[in-house]
């Protein structure tokens, strides 16, 4: 009888759930609703606003902003204020002379007119920059009401030594009528628009069926381009997402416990203390492998709840500024003790390098990159103004807060004493040697990730929408679990063969994570990017090598202890974790 009332009461359940879900809008996020001219107030608006971003191009790192490529402009240009997540990822969001009414459809509207002479030098220089974004695709990325708008062309143009430009549009903008749903006017729910070039014969008459826009590959006399655009507002079926219960059911497998031998690991318990070689970086990278966990993971769980939606714009970066920053403690904590432990003595080497030495590597990094940009007149080089704000913030708010945790770090006591005598190690086989072993290591985290970091290339390289931040969370804790146990393993492995040097081997084993990061983003670029020119590439392999920097202290940092009742040995810190 029990077994099966239990599905009744899940549908009683599920049923309950049903009927008392109710939505909610994060901070920021609320939908703005619609209604036509004449009727709108406090509750709705009747003008729709499209705001332009910046170009870019999937041939060349190097993005643009909207203005430069003479496109129409607003005569009340108008640019929302910007975060510093927007302004380090290159955001140059402003407004667009394309506005229109709700539910009124235009038919080919005059934008502007732009008339080019070729005795005049600029505007040669002009259609010339032109010329050269429509070979290298650059590509318009439009907003609607805090929503991307999508696109599609169909190029059927193939005349030689001539280009066509997309100088008129068809907007067609979907939304769903609260009239049911006890709200007044309407909500947007999608946009898209089809590019066309059509060459207008009479910019006063438009009628948008003519051939065309060409542009010849040499100017033999003045060009005029006029831009246009329609817009079509259509009723969208509104689809309820609805809330329901799931039973995640976990089978517990029982293994049966090895046989240990009375030798190997056992006889090392008084050398597994005993500190590495370069103990100082090793102290600073763990600390800094810390500062990236704590601060990658709150990021990825904020951005999973909703709070960091790829709609509020530059949230995420911002996110992880701030965490980073504010972070510098238990930065300061993990280094200064494990190099106690390691019985240095030079603290304030330890403390300055925790505090300068990986984010110096990248600011550096990061600013050659910006330089680049600057030199090629990018819109996404960041300004003067703001690199100073994250000196400020790194200089006086890290650096003071990774003093703090060094200053609680240095006066914990030493766990464990080793033996005065270093014991010999024996002869070790081919697979328990370090190279081996850490090359073998970095496998299987990378395993975990490779699909996942196509979609993450994706979106930084090829400037698509990055939503699915549910499952990364999700492959981000499988990452932290495999190069947990692989670490493990490899490192009983080693301790089995009497070999006690495993401190950086343990780092090294996950963090090798890196280097085959590193070689799938060299194979992405030569296999899925068409990016020319030697600016584009210095960028890409510049970023990439923050991202890998980033990614190696971050998996070298992460780690388990191992359980003394489980393996009758006094490690209380044997894996370099640290409470």
């Amino acid at each position: 009888m029990k077994t099966r009332a239990k599905p009744v009461w899940r549908l009683v359940l599920s049923f309950i759930a049903l009927r008392s879900c109710a939505a909610f809008y994060l901070p920021g996020l609320a939908p703005v609703s619609f209604c036509e001219e004449g009727t709108s107030g406090d509750e709705c608006q009747s003008t729709i606003q499209l705001f332009v971003n910046r170009l870019d191009s999937v041939e060349s790192v190097l993005p643009y902003e909207y203005d430069v490529f003479d496109f129409c402009q607003d005569a009340e240009e108008k640019r929302p204020s910007e975060n510093l997540g927007q302004v380090l990822f290159g955001e140059r969001i402003e407004t667009s002379p394309y506005k229109f009414n709700f539910n009124k459809n235009l038919t080919c509207e005059k934008v502007c007119t732009r008339t080019y002479d070729i005795s005049a030098k600029d505007d040669k220089k002009k259609l010339d920059f032109l010329k050269s974004g429509m070979q290298l695709n650059y590509q318009h990325h439009w907003i609607i009401d805090n929503m991307p708008v999508t696109w599609c062309y169909n190029s059927a143009f193939n005349k030689k030594n001539m280009y066509y430009l997309f100088n008129h549009v068809d907007i067609m903008i979907t939304y769903h009528s609260g009239a049911t749903e006890g709200w007044k006017g309407a909500r947007l729910v999608g946009a898209t628009l089809e590019p066309k070039s059509i060459k207008h014969e009479d910019e006063n008459k438009l009628t948008c069926d003519g051939p065309p826009m060409e542009i010849p590959n040499e100017f033999t006399s003045n060009t005029k381009v006029t831009y246009s655009y329609s817009v079509k507002f259509v009723v969208s079926l509104w689809f309820t997402l609805m809330c329901a219960f799931g039973d995640i059911l976990l089978g517990n497998d029982q293994v049966n416990g090895l046989s240990q031998e009375e030798s190997g690991w056992k006889q090392v318990h008084g050398d597994v203390f005993r500190p590495p070689r370069k103990g100082m970086l090793l102290s600073v990278f763990l600390g800094q492998g810390t500062q990236i966990f704590i601060m990658t993971f709150t990021t990825l769980f904020l951005a999973c709840l909703g709070f960091l939606s790829p709609a509020n714009r530059g949230a995420l970066m911002t996110c992880a500024v701030v965490l980073w920053v504010l972070l510098g403690t238990p930065a300061g904590y993990v280094s200064a003790r494990l190099y106690k432990t390691f019985g240095g003595e030079k603290w304030k080497t330890n403390v300055l390098l925790t505090a300068l030495l990986c984010p110096g590597i990248v600011f550096a990094d990061f600013f050659l990159m910006n330089l680049i940009l600057w030199v090629e007149g990018s819109s996404a080089a960041i300004p003067f103004g703001t690199l100073v704000a994250i000196l400020a913030l790194w200089f006086g708010i890290s650096m003071p807060l990774t003093f703090i945790g060094a200053y609680f770090g240095f006066k914990k006591p030493q766990p464990v004493r080793t033996n005065q005598i270093p014991r010999q190690i024996p002869e070790q086989s081919f697979f328990t040697k370090p190279i081996p072993g850490i090359i073998m290591g970095g496998i299987l985290p990378f395993g975990c990730i490779f699909i996942q970091l196509f979609f993450i290339l994706n979106s930084i390289w090829s400037h698509q929408m990055y939503y699915m931040f549910g499952f990364l969370f999700l492959v981000f804790i499988i990452l932290l679990i495999t190069c947990s146990e692989a670490t493990i393993l490899l490192c009983y492995f080693h301790l089995c063969a009497e070999d006690y040097h495993w401190w950086w081997r343990s780092f090294l084993t996950s963090g090798f994570t890196a280097v085959y990061l590193f070689i799938y983003a060299v194979h992405y670029f030569f296999s899925k990017l068409q990016i020319v020119g030697a600016a584009s590439t210095i960028l890409y392999f510049g970023y990439t090598m923050i991202m890998v920097l980033i990614f190696f202290l971050f998996t070298g940092e992460w780690r388990t202890k191992y359980s003394p009742s489980t393996y009758g040995i006094v490690l209380s810190e044997f894996h370099i974790a640290w409470p």
